[in-house]
């Protein structure tokens, strides 16, 4: 029999989805996703209640989600990232049960080894054939990797393709195979590509990001790594990308030759390996459309999963052979505990992602931020949400000094022979407080609204709901 069916909610018919089940969502398409809504919005029309939704990450798109938590479709969510208006809401207390939040490594991980079983993976694909083997590198909708989907389809009790581009010959090279496929269903649209871009993805050309860009790089260049067969991540933020140019200026003045550029891949890294700074690319996921374009035709720009890239049970993950990450954050303190779940004012706003997991597993993890972000020091005494732990973090860039983590005596002593600015992280603490003052305590009540679980499977904080 075709496997091809009409609608969304034949598939949900057939697969006879009850109440209390877990489906699954991948975000390749990120804020420019329409499968989520539209399968959600079948599941309510059918009447259907108690889901949990796992989702790799949730964006402001996915908001009519909150709808589906009021109306007792969904009491379950679990995610490892969660934009601002799902997660004020959720901050607030709307959802039945905690939020898990995961990282990106171990969600595939424990989908694998049945921790988090998922009853049906919907699967958003930018070009599938009739059998459901399928990618995302081609198509109206073409996103790049579908890295964080690879879990979902191979250990999900269930497995939907969702398309908008379905042909009839056999896919040749599929990022996913159709062996395990249930169902593919025809969409007119699974989403907007352009939707797909993350952050600015644009160098900053702020002079503060710029000073901090400066630091990492020079800091990359002292620390003894930057060598042939170096690897290296950053993300999608103004001042990372900055990092990376200056980085890129220096590899190829001294001719270095990195051996992979890793994580979510931008267009600035695309470039960098096209001149020569990296052998490869290893992308699980895209982040804007020039590097959709790279996976589609370069044959050293390679789609790897979740649990190739982070997973905590995989001594050959991608990130145990990680020489040098560079991280944001919205609040560091003077253990080098670092917060991106959750806003000043203690609203969920984020998410580790694969934040803490690349930590864990870089010889050099960066992190950088502004000393002052909206009026406040970006150091406290003690974060409101520890998202990773400050023994897996080794500096911290500001523009007003860098900090290294104490276990760090030997880097801190390489960066004070480049003469950088070394200084403490509590002296940084005391200079921003000096300018913006001491912020009031946070005040919450004593619901927990989500638990951030660490890698290892341990609940490593909670986060509690805002009263206000």
């Amino acid at each position: 029999m075709s496997k091809v069916l009409h609608s969304v909610d034949e598939a949900i018919r057939l697969l006879e989805i009850k109440d209390g089940m877990t489906v699954s969502f991948h975000h390749h398409l990120r804020n420019g996703d329409y499968v989520l809504n539209t399968v959600m919005a079948a599941i309510a029309n059918a009447g259907i209640k108690n889901i949990k939704v796992n989702a790799s990450s949730l964006f402001d798109v996915h908001e009519p989600l909150l709808d589906h938590i009021r109306n007792g479709v969904v009491t379950d969510i679990e995610t490892a990232y969660m934009g601002a208006k799902i997660g004020s809401a959720i901050s607030h207390g709307i959802l039945q049960n905690p939020v898990t939040f995961r990282t990106h490594g171990s969600r595939g991980a424990v989908i694998a080894n049945g921790t988090s079983p998922v009853d049906v993976a919907f699967i958003a694909a930018p070009t599938s054939d009739e059998m459901g083997n399928c990618t995302g590198k081609t198509g109206k909708s073409a996103c790049g990797s579908l890295g964080y989907a690879f879990a979902d389809a191979q250990y999900a009790k269930h497995v939907v393709i969702i398309t908008d581009n379905l042909i009839k010959e056999p896919l040749e090279n599929p990022s996913i195979t159709g062996e395990r496929v249930d169902y593919v269903v025809e969409m007119e649209s699974i989403g907007n590509p352009a939707g797909i871009v993350s952050g600015t993805t644009r160098i900053t050309r702020d002079p503060v990001g710029l000073v901090m860009a400066s630091y990492a790089a020079r800091i990359i260049e002292a620390s003894g790594l930057l060598k042939d067969g170096m690897s290296f991540q950053t993300g999608a933020g103004g001042a990372s990308l900055a990092a990376a140019k200056y980085l890129k200026d220096i590899m190829l003045e001294k001719k270095i030759k990195g051996s992979f550029g890793l994580g979510g891949i931008t267009g600035y890294l695309v470039d960098m390996q096209k001149e020569g700074c990296f052998e490869e690319l290893r992308d699980v996921q895209c982040f804007d459309l020039n590097a959709v374009e790279s996976i589609r035709t370069n044959p050293n720009h390679k789609e790897i999963s979740a649990i190739e890239y982070a997973s905590p049970f995989n001594a050959e993950a991608a990130v145990n052979k990680l020489d040098v990450v560079i991280l944001g954050a919205t609040e560091v303190d003077t253990d080098f505990n670092v917060n991106v779940h959750t806003d000043s004012n203690g609203s969920i706003m984020g998410g580790s992602g694969g934040h803490s997991d690349t930590a864990a597993g870089a010889k050099l993890a960066m992190i950088i931020a502004p000393l002052l972000r909206a009026r406040l020091s970006i150091v406290s005494d003690k974060v409101s949400c520890i998202s990773t732990p400050g023994n897996t973090v080794d500096v911290l860039v500001t523009q007003q000094g860098i900090a290294v983590n104490p276990k760090r005596e030997d880097l801190k002593q390489r960066l004070l022979d480049a003469r950088l600015p070394v200084v403490d992280i509590h002296e940084l603490k005391d200079r921003a407080q000096k300018i913006a003052g001491v912020p009031a305590p946070l005040v919450t009540g004593d619901r927990t609204v989500a638990n951030v679980v660490y890698r290892d499977g341990t609940i490593i904080d909670t986060i509690k709901n805002l009263v206000t």
